[in-house]
């Protein structure tokens, strides 16, 4: 009962935040008077204003703190790109049709309703069944397509709409496929994330750091997944803002010269040997866990740190943040280690950002794919002697034995690694030919000791060769917006206890609006100081919104609270004004000439409303209505 209960709580709230969302404008249903399409919305004007405030303090935040090279890239992508990332093979969610209306819904998502359906509202329920499913849905994600299907038989999971049967579960490719030019004939895709962009053009920014590592690049973009079943409002939606930034270090040296700086920051954690033991997440230094092992490396930490500052600084409470470590096979196989930013929200704890470790993987796989070496280089103060493996094969020779196929054997024999190139050449020098694997081919053919020579050299070098590892953090700023939204609502009562009012308490940072301009009453002269004061707002490039209307002060003060604006000021003289703050409703007088300065000091961060409460006489809203 008491979880059922709090369900109820959970959808009550949600409800309350998206209403007042919608109501308000900052987002509503894309194409609306068309009965819209799930998965697409559009950002109304305080919706704009709160993405481009917190896409603007993303930048300050790590694009200018780290002197990054930030880049823009087309969203359609062609096929070859994203086959070599492995996206086109393997970008797949699994999904299940009805078998009599074709309606399709994701396998995953079913599977885990059911689950917290019966665990929430089912009395009958054993404490051995819960136990059952609370397991199944801490493995979800790593159940196979054959696993799940068993349970949705196994559990008589039908359709949610008409009950009928499902299908068994299959992959579903989650791009939106398109072709460029009218031929039709060169696939493409719209882009499922932005990071390809950054990898292929890595040689030329490389360059463009002056051949130095560690650098990072950075872009913001849109992305676009094809949803099986969207749901969840803004938490999965078809297309997207994503912030990302992929972080090129020498794979033999991750420390960062500025890991001091957040070593000592201390927020939850989720290492995966907790998650497996069945423990709560719990506080850790970020210094201490990269000390310990439990993150990787010092860059990776580094990152995390950021991110924190960055989430928390926004407005996310850091109570309802943290970094879960992903278990060892829900990694992919490339990852030296990845963590995702969780915050908690009425859906539950939200993946936002993810911050992993990609070693090499993506630079490795553009480089076989496109021929093109996207490598670095670190120059040696003094030249280094180094054993080289030489592979010399005889084409002449080559040529006569396998005329056509004499460049894939040439190419087999030159990829050949120091083992098998060494065992090859005892076999050559033994019994004077060898059988040999020619993968291109699919067959063995007869190498002679005349056909190839393999040695061994000891050369100068002068400097090394690497492909870089990558740190990459992805931020979804659409899921970050939303559990902003609902970590910052509340509701307070009127002052004379008729009615609840809404409120978003924004930091002044990310607030859509940073403050309004009211009139006391509808009086030429005030309407003058008004415009006067927008004048200067304007000069100092503060946000505001006049309202001259005949409702009264504590009506105007309230709609605007819903909108989450930090500052009211009422013009109720011509020489000095009073500045509201939204969540302590105190007010301050202030003379004209000053309040623009006063509102940019406190919205940029430089002083705080406590800093300014001393230096100013304090006002009685005894006069400013009764719903303040």
């Amino acid at each position: 009962m008491e979880a059922a209960q709090a369900a109820q709580q959970r959808e009550a709230f949600r409800q309350a935040v998206v209403n007042t969302l919608e109501r308000r404008l900052f987002y509503i249903p894309s194409f609306k008077i068309y009965r819209g399409v799930a998965g697409l919305y559009d950002y109304g004007p305080p919706g704009c204003a709160v993405k481009a405030n917190v896409l603007a303090f993303w930048r300050q935040h790590f694009v200018l703190e780290e002197n990054m090279l930030e880049v823009d890239c087309p969203c359609v992508t062609p096929e070859v790109v994203l086959k070599a990332s492995g996206h086109v093979d393997k970008f797949t969610d699994l999904m299940v049709k009805d078998e009599k209306t074709g309606a399709c819904y994701r396998a995953d998502h079913l599977l885990k309703d059911y689950c917290n359906e019966k665990l929430e509202n089912d009395p009958r329920l054993t404490a051995e069944k819960a136990a059952e499913l609370t397991h199944v849905l801490a493995v979800l994600d790593d159940l196979s397509s054959e696993e799940l299907g068993a349970k949705i038989k196994e559990y008589g999971i039908t359709a949610p709409d008409t009950k009928n049967s499902l299908s068994d579960p299959y992959p579903f490719n989650l791009m939106f496929q398109t072709s460029i030019g009218p031929s039709g004939a060169s696939p493409g895709y719209m882009r499922p994330e932005t990071a390809q962009g950054i990898f292929v053009n890595f040689k030329d920014l490389y360059y463009y750091n002056g051949n130095k590592l560690p650098f990072a690049a950075a872009q913001i973009g849109q992305a676009f997944r094809n949803e099986i079943s969207p749901r969840q409002g803004l938490l999965r939606v078809r297309e997207f803002t994503l912030a990302e930034i992929e972080h090129f270090v020498d794979p033999d040296d991750k420390s960062h010269p500025k890991f001091s700086e957040v070593s000592t920051l201390e927020f939850l954690m989720f290492p995966r040997d907790d998650q497996v033991s069945g423990r709560q997440a719990r506080r850790i230094a970020i210094g201490e866990a990269v000390a310990q092992g439990i993150v990787n490396n010092q860059t990776l930490g580094y990152f995390i740190g950021r991110v924190y500052l960055f989430l928390t600084l926004l407005g996310i409470d850091k109570d309802r943040l943290r970094f879960r470590q992903h278990l060892a096979n829900e990694m992919a196989h490339y990852a030296a280690d990845c963590w995702d930013a969780e915050i908690e929200c009425s859906h539950g704890w939200i993946e936002c950002v993810g911050i992993a470790d990609r070693s090499a993987f993506d630079l490795l796989a553009h480089t076989d794919k496109s021929g093109v070496e996207l490598v670095a280089h670190e120059k040696f103060a003094e030249p280094k002697e180094v054993e080289k493996l030489i592979i010399t094969p005889v084409k002449k020779e080559l040529g006569l034995a396998f005329k056509g196929n004499q460049k894939m054997v040439v190419e087999a024999l030159q990829a050949m690694g120091e083992k098998e190139a060494m065992e090859l050449k005892a076999t050559l020098e033994e019994k004077l030919e060898a059988e040999f694997r020619v993968c291109t081919l699919d067959k063995d053919v007869t190498i002679k000791k005349s056909m190839v020579s393999i040695s061994k050299e000891i050369k100068k070098e002068h400097q090394r060769t690497f492909t870089p590892s990558v740190i990459e953090p992805s931020f979804g700023i659409g899921r970050i917006i939303y559990c902003l939204y609902e970590h910052s609502f509340y509701t307070r009562t009127s002052r004379d206890g008729d009615e609840q009012l809404n409120v978003f308490r924004f930091p002044p940072l990310v607030a859509p609006i940073k403050c309004t301009v009211f009139p006391l009453v509808q009086n030429q002269q005030y309407e003058e100081v008004a415009k006067s004061i927008a004048r200067s707002l304007t000069a100092v490039g503060i946000s505001y919104k006049i309202d001259i209307t005949g409702t009264s002060i504590g009506k105007r003060y309230a709609r605007t609270d819903e909108l989450g604006v930090p500052f009211a000021i009422t013009v109720d003289s011509t020489t000095s004004v009073t500045v509201r703050e939204r969540d302590s409703k105190q007010q301050i007088r202030v003379n004209v000439d000053e309040v623009a300065s006063l509102v940019k000091e406190v919205t940029d961060g430089v002083s705080t409303w406590p800093d300014v409460l001393w230096r100013y006489p304090t006002h009685s809203s005894e006069a400013s209505g009764s719903r303040s």
